[in-house]
């Protein structure tokens, strides 16, 4: 573990301005993750939007990385580990939340297949209707 002087010759050398004064204002090691996601505030009970807005944790996350010091900010959405588990279970959450199109158009489908299959059997239902003298004894409608 390094000790924070090494952090200030790091950050002094070769850490980019933003960056600079980011780490300026909250120290790595600090407590600071709520910086980044809402809070409710414990006297009234009010959300409070974050200090730093997505596109600028976009921006520190993309400095940090080209640095090799993303390990050093706070826990964001836009971190790398995030967007792996965003990645990897993203989409398939995606598909059981969301389902695309109407209602009618996502059961079209497997009223076809009941459509079809009624018109392969419809050679024998119309032999049968035949056969019993249209429609007396006729015991089951089709459907």
């Amino acid at each position: 573990m390094s000790t924070p002087s090494t952090y200030i010759t790091l950050a002094q050398q070769r850490l980019p301005p933003l960056l600079h004064r980011f780490f300026a204002q909250h120290p790595p090691g600090s407590n600071h993750a709520a910086i980044f996601r809402h809070t409710k505030s414990a006297v009234t009970g009010k959300w409070h939007n974050p200090k730093y807005s997505l596109r600028r944790q976009k921006e520190l996350v993309k400095a940090a990385q080209e640095c090799g010091v993303e390990e050093l900010l706070p826990e964001t959405v836009k971190g790398t580990a995030a967007r792996a588990v965003r990645a990897e279970v993203g989409p398939r959450l995606k598909r059981m939340l969301t389902p695309k199109g109407k209602g009618w158009e996502r059961a079209l489908r497997a009223k076809l297949e009941v459509r079809k299959k009624a018109m392969e059997g419809m050679p024998k239902l119309i032999d049968k209707w035949r056969k019993l003298g249209h429609g007396r004894g006729w015991k089951e409608w089709p459907r």
